[in-house]
């Protein structure tokens, strides 16, 4: 699989407690773009922040499970980032999504000339 140099970055935030039918809603997510045959995605997990409440989340010591931010990032063209957005929008009913273009350097083991 190959992505074009210019792609789509889509990065969705949402809370580590978030759920889709009982399964963490970050799995769904990848789980989903993965049957679609997006070209990866990774879920990095934020030790604080804060969304449209204003309410900290954080990783302290003594609080182990505070509903901790989560990012899932997913690269690859436009046509199939947008093919993506309505199953998106069927999981989620709260958290951030943006999208903004990237020029991708390397994808995969090798360095090379990339299509546009």
């Amino acid at each position: 699989m190959q992505i074009p140099s210019r792609a789509i970055a889509l990065r969705i935030f949402i809370g580590e407690d978030d759920r889709d039918d009982g399964r963490p809603l970050y799995e769904s997510i990848v789980l989903k773009a993965r049957e679609m045959r997006l070209a990866g995605a990774t879920v990095l997990r934020g030790p604080l922040g804060y969304g449209h409440s204003s309410r900290l989340h954080s990783a302290k010591v003594l609080r182990l499970s505070e509903n901790l931010p989560m990012v899932i990032e997913i690269v690859d063209s436009e046509e199939r980032i947008d093919a993506f957005l309505p199953e998106l929008d069927r999981l989620m009913t709260s958290g951030l999504i943006t999208m903004e273009a990237v020029r991708v350097l390397q994808y995969g083991k090798t360095r090379g000339d990339r299509p546009d």
